[in-house]
Order: structure tokens, then C-alpha cells, then sequence
């Protein structure tokens, strides 16, 4: 099964759609290097059409996306009434063709020590065929998109469109569920969403454990496999990230800022901190405003 794989930020970028229906004998056209892709999704019927030399049938609740740089065509005649919406965008940044997920796509991204300014790409896996698992949230999405059309030379409703394509994207790549993922990565995402979610807390492992349904040094070795390092340490780099956006974002005391990221003593913070960023809590402040403390 091929899979699209864009590099995102910039987010792939809607264009314009519409709806058709083709009587029983009616066909996709054929069209080479169009320049945009083609999301094909139908409601009612099946649409039978070739890329290169991949053929597929598109049934009711399925979604096919048509290459920018292929040759595609209808490979035979509809066998009843059947009813599409048609969608194009395009990527404005780079992607790629796939046969399973590379590891910048399926890889989880753990807690690094960077500038918590920096724009982060990433990547996600759309599959080129798929069999949607909410088809009639997808159905929804695209008819919205299609009621913004009469107004579509305003920005608002342009900007709209293209929050509505986001969602439908992901809609597209939730109906694809990665062959990579195992037990193990399930508990490691679970157990670093937990800790994310109540980094302000006093956590122990006991308490993940039991939280999770897990035992903790069956945590830790997921979590070791996949992020390189214990609950413990990736719960310590992620009060820190927090810490440094408080330190840029407000003028708060080194020990109100300890606090807040769930430290208990100020000179803990501090030492932890001048560890892992390999300066002091008030130097890293000082590269980015004047007048505090």
C-alpha cells in the first residue's frame, strides 16, 4: 500500500473542490502531470481508475489521492450511479512516496533540549487508498468546504476551507493505522501523555503504574526503547522545556518558576537545570531580556 509522506510545517494546502456524479457507463477522465493532487471520495457507487499501473476500485466510504506527476485514467465505466466529491491541494512543502512509514513519521518525539522557539518539522503518512474510518465525518467536512465556495474571494472563508481540509487530513491519516505500531509504543505514548499532562505534580512510578494499568519497570523499558530514557528523567527534560518558555515569556522569580513546573525546592531546579542546559536558570534568561532578577 503506498503512502504520501509530507514534511510539515508547511501544512499540504487546499485548492478548490466540488461534487460529481457519473450515470451507470461513466468514467473518470484521463489526465497526465495536472500539477496538484487529486482526493477522490465517494459517497454512492465506485469509481474504477488506474495510476500508472496501479488499478483501484473506489467504493462507497473510500478515498483514492491521484498524483501530481502521474498518468491517471478511468479504467472502466461506473456499473451504477455514483456519486464523488473531488478534491485538489497541494504541498507546498516536500513529500514523498512510501510503502510503510519512514522513522521520522512513526517515530514518537520525546523531550529535547532545544530552542523552544524553533520551528520543529515533522512528518505525516496520508494513505494514497484507504477505506475511511468515520466516511461520513469525512462526508460532512467536504460538504462544508463546498458551502464556502460561493464565498471563497473572501480571506475569512478561504482561511476556514483550509481549517476544514486540515481536518479532513487528519481524518485521512487516522484511517491508516501505522504496521509499526506495537504494545510497547502504545504504553510509552500513553505513559509520556500522562506525564506531560501533570508535569506540575508530585509523580512516582507507583502512581504511573497504577495510573496506566502497567507495571513501572515494564514502563520504563518501553519507555527507554522509545524515547531514550526512564519516565523519571523524560518527566525532569519536559519540567525543564516548560521552565525555559517561563523564564522567555514572564519576569516570575527562578523560585515561582521551580514551582510552577512542579519542583519543590529552588535550588533543585536550578542544579537539575545548569545539568541538562549547561547553564544557570537566570543565564539562559538573560540571552533574551534585560531587567529581571
Amino acid at each position: 500500500m503506498n503512502l504520501l509522506e509530507f514534511t510539515v510545517p508547511p501544512l499540504p494546502h487546499y485548492i478548490a473542490s466540488g461534487h460529481a456524479v457519473f450515470a451507470p457507463g461513466g468514467r473518470h477522465m484521463s489526465r497526465r502531470h495536472i500539477r496538484v493532487f487529486d482526493l477522490l471520495f465517494v459517497q454512492k457507487g465506485c469509481l474504477y481508475v488506474g495510476e500508472e499501473e496501479r488499478r483501484y476500485e473506489v467504493s462507497s466510504g473510500c478515498a483514492l489521492i491521484l498524483r501530481p506527476d502521474c498518468f491517471h485514467y478511468g479504467t472502466e465505466g461506473c456499473r451504477e450511479r455514483t456519486e464523488y466529491y473531488w478534491l485538489h491541494f497541494q504541498a507546498t512543502g516536500s513529500w514523498s512516496v512510501a510503502d510503510k512509514p519512514s522513522e521520522r513519521c512513526c517515530e514518537p518525539e520525546g523531550v529535547q533540549a532545544v530552542d523552544p522557539y524553533d520551528v520543529r518539522p515533522f512528518s505525516i503518512a496520508l494513505p494514497q487508498f484507504v477505506k475511511l474510518a468515520q466516511p461520513g465525518k469525512a462526508e460532512e467536512l467536504l460538504q462544508q468546504i463546498g458551502h464556502l465556495n460561493p464565498s471563497a474571494h473572501l480571506p475569512l472563508s478561504r482561511l476556514k476551507q483550509q481549517a476544514l481540509f486540515q481536518e479532513l487530513v487528519h481524518q485521512l491519516a487516522a484511517s491508516q493505522k501505522s504496521s509499526r505500531t506495537t504494545p510497547g509504543r502504545e504504553c510509552a505514548e500513553q505513559a509520556a501523555a500522562y506525564l506531560r499532562s501533570r508535569y506540575r505534580e508530585d509523580i512516582t512510578v507507583r502512581e504511573l503504574g497504577e495510573k496506566l494499568n502497567f507495571h513501572p519497570v515494564y514502563i520504563a523499558r518501553c519507555m527507554q526503547r522509545e524515547y531514550g530514557c526512564t519516565p523519571m528523567e523524560y518527566l525532569l527534560r519536559y519540567r525543564i522545556e516548560q521552565a525555559k518558555l517561563l523564564l522567555m515569556q514572564t519576569d516570575w522569580t527562578i523560585a515561582r518558576i521551580a514551582e510552577e513546573v512542579g519542583f519543590n525546592q529552588a535550588p533543585y531546579f536550578s542544579s537539575c537545570f545548569s545539568r541538562l542546559e549547561g547553564l544557570s536558570p537566570r543565564r539562559f534568561r538573560q540571552r533574551f531580556h534585560q531587567g529581571t532578577e
